[in-house]
């Protein structure tokens, strides 16, 4: 470990060893080499009473807990990664709490003018004194500006932005003295989990980036009638202050509430999660944090989505592998599960096929018969995630935000409607987006694009090919197969010998056809026949079915 940085944050080395101590990881400290950080005492009266007879899960979020706002998100974000952590350590860090005192109105007022470069009176007619929420990052103060539109205003803590790159900092440290000392460390890859939460964590401390986010969402869903995203102010904003419109409304947990202001339950369950799917499936830009407390429905029966911190985003490809995933789970299909997760992830090359089409098969048995409206989508997910973590397939971060969204999102609707399903929901989007994938123009589109990388590909395959041959040559290429794996490249040899023969045949054929129909054009009074019959006639119908054969063979083997 850098001793330079160990002795800077010492106080801090000590109190994060303490809390290990504390919660029942004192071999941690033990096996990090960390020991000599920790007051004697701490060792000497051991960890809390009672803490033995906790789960791991609920040890690990007090664990967060006490030590303070970065350790908090850090759980919250890994919350969301059911793809590296097992479910039950998942389950209980997203209960993590992040409701924290406030911190008083002068400090929000100092930052506030700082920020913005004029006092408070000047920038607002009215700024409320006690902020509405508050939470480990910052907290919101209802105002009004001098044009007197309604604001909300989000205010950054003071000095997070230290507090957090100073405990990022000996996380990574950490992390990475774990994976040099521990082999279970190196198996759950904990220096590329801490610097991939790390990442996710600066970037909501950047409430510029939280701003371009709602602006992007306003864009994206103009289209859709029953979503309202509140307007950001840019001149009252920057990367420590954030003003939006203020929105008033009705949680969506408050479904006694919902009823009595004569909105059904089940319409706003529904538009609910149409919303998010069109995120998903369409615009590849989705709320990665759905909850209840972060949607209102308003008065009109819109629905406003609120705080853009986190967000999740997905390439054309991807939803499109979804869409597959979320067909395949539909029907049940194994086959079609895996070859969706394979495209999502990164499979090692060591993988075992038949443990992993035995646990698929085990996760399409679960559902098999169970009604359509009480299968979740967002539990399936996570189990399918459990199974990628099983066989150390890596699927994306984005996926697994995904999932997290989803299982929420499903989570809220089912809340308001018991006998909701987000399958049947999801299915039609998925089937849309399947058919975009298939049109012919948009097929057409993307060959085109296509079209220089295929010519730079062949252009360049002749210098290969003789590479290639001038390896063979020198007895440099070596391969090595096992009996099973001669037996099918024989047969795919063979395979591809009879589609080369069957092309030479055909092309000998036709070569001969032109040599016919040149003679009948020469000799223009006199048809060429076999027997009683047209030689050019039947000579086109033998060549059409050969061409024909040869063309359902190879679409047949998928190659």
């Amino acid at each position: 470990m850098d001793v330079g940085r160990r002795f800077r944050h010492l106080h801090r080395y000590r109190e994060i060893a303490s809390a290990f101590v504390r919660y029942g990881f004192g071999y941690l400290v033990k096996d990090l080499g960390l020991a000599e950080v920790v007051p004697y005492r701490t060792f000497w009266n051991g960890q809390r009473k009672g803490v033995d007879k906790k789960s791991l899960g609920i040890r690990i979020r007090l664990f967060l807990e006490e030590l303070g706002p970065t350790f908090v998100k850090l759980g919250q974000l890994a919350g969301s990664r059911s793809d590296l952590l097992p479910g039950h350590i998942v389950a209980e860090l997203r209960s993590l709490q992040d409701d924290v005192p406030a911190f008083p109105f002068s400090e929000a007022a100092r930052i506030v003018e700082t920020e913005l470069g004029d006092k408070l009176e000047v920038l607002f007619s009215e700024f409320e004194e006690r902020p509405i929420a508050a939470a480990s990052i910052g907290q919101v103060h209802l105002a009004v500006l001098s044009s007197g539109e309604s604001v909300a205003v989000k205010v950054q803590r003071p000095n997070i932005r230290t507090i957090v790159e100073t405990d990022l900092e000996i996380l990574a440290e950490l992390a990475a003295m774990a994976e040099r000392r521990l082999e279970w460390a190196k198996r759950y890859r904990i220096r590329e989990m801490a610097d991939e939460l790390g990442r996710a964590l600066l970037a909501e401390l950047d409430y510029g980036k939280e701003r371009r986010n709602a602006e992007k969402f306003a864009v994206l869903g103009a289209s859709i009638p029953y979503l309202h995203i509140p307007a950001v102010y840019s001149e009252r904003s920057t990367g420590r202050i954030l003003t939006m419109e203020r929105v008033d409304g009705i949680k969506l947990s408050d479904k006694e509430a919902l009823q009595a202001a004569g909105h059904s339950p089940a319409e706003i369950a529904d538009r609910f999660v149409s919303i998010i799917l069109h995120q998903v499936l369409f615009d590849g830009f989705f709320h990665a944090d759905p909850h209840p407390g972060n949607a209102l429905v308003l008065e009109d029966g819109r629905i406003a989505l609120l705080d853009f911190g986190m967000v999740g985003k997905l390439s054309t490809t991807m939803k499109l592998y979804f869409s597959s995933l979320v067909i395949a789970l539909r029907g049940q299909s194994t086959e079609g599960v895996i070859r969706a997760i394979s495209r999502l992830g990164l499979i090692p090359d060591n993988i075992d096929q038949s443990s992993l089409h035995a646990d698929v098969d085990e996760l399409r048995e679960l559902y098999y018969g169970v009604p359509l409206s009480q299968i979740s989508l967002g539990d399936s997910i996570r189990r399918l995630m459990d199974v990628a973590r099983k066989h150390d397939i890596r699927i994306p971060s984005e996926m697994t935000l995904l999932g997290k969204a989803l299982l929420t999102t499903e989570g809220v609707a089912s809340g308001l409607d018991p006998s909701f399903s987000i399958l049947k929901v999801a299915e039609p989007f998925g089937r849309r987006l399947l058919k975009y994938k298939v049109n012919p123009v948009r097929a057409i589109k993307r060959a085109g694009t296509k079209l220089p990388e295929i010519a730079d590909w062949l252009w360049d395959a002749p210098g290969k090919l003789k590479e290639l041959m001038t390896l063979a040559k020198q007895g440099k290429i070596k391969l090595e197969l096992t009996v099973p794996e001669t037996e099918a490249f024989m047969k795919k040899l063979d395979r591809i010998g009879n589609r080369l023969s069957i092309s030479i045949v055909l092309l000998a054929f036709s070569i001969l056809m032109v040599g016919l129909i040149v003679g009948s054009s020469i000799n223009s009074e006199s048809s060429i026949t076999i027997g009683r019959f047209p030689a050019i006639e039947i000579g086109f119908a033998v060549a059409g079915t050969m061409l024909l054969w040869l063309l359902y063979s190879i679409f047949r083997s998928g190659r």
